[in-house]
């Protein structure tokens, strides 16, 4: 079983990410989810994938977050620190790194880092450090 972070949860390619994994759920498990601000799309997959850690743009998401899921144990993180912790969670296994233009680069470098495997989707990162990410 791969255990999954994705950075970009809630957007196009996060929300295709995770329609796979619901169709495959003995192969895929995830861990951490990063989203921006779309809170109603993020609570769906909470209830639906149960992450350990969940990550949004700020703190005022984070709390806005916090009183939908105070009854499960999901840890509530925030900004960039928060999208790094998703990165490189302990367990992942696997970053699927679709957050849009530059923000997705500082995260998706500390993954590597953990030496993580990554899918990228995200042309950014290449274009803005491509040499770093492929060595």
């Amino acid at each position: 079983m791969k255990n999954l972070s994705i950075l970009g949860s809630t957007g196009s390619i996060g929300t295709q990410t995770l329609d796979i994994v619901h169709k495959f759920p003995d192969e895929f498990r995830v861990l951490a989810l990063s989203a921006g601000r779309n809170i109603k799309t993020l609570i769906k997959q909470i209830e639906i994938f149960k992450p350990e850690l969940v990550s949004v743009i700020n703190r005022e998401t984070a709390q806005d977050l916090q009183s939908y899921v105070k009854d499960k144990k999901i840890e509530i993180v925030y900004g960039t620190e928060g999208a790094l912790k998703v990165a490189t969670h302990e367990k992942s296994d696997l970053v699927v790194s679709a957050m849009v233009g530059a923000a997705g680069l500082e995260p998706t470098i500390a993954a590597v880092r953990k030496s993580k495997d990554i899918a990228l989707a995200n042309k950014e990162t290449l274009v803005m450090a491509g040499r770093l990410i492929n060595s």
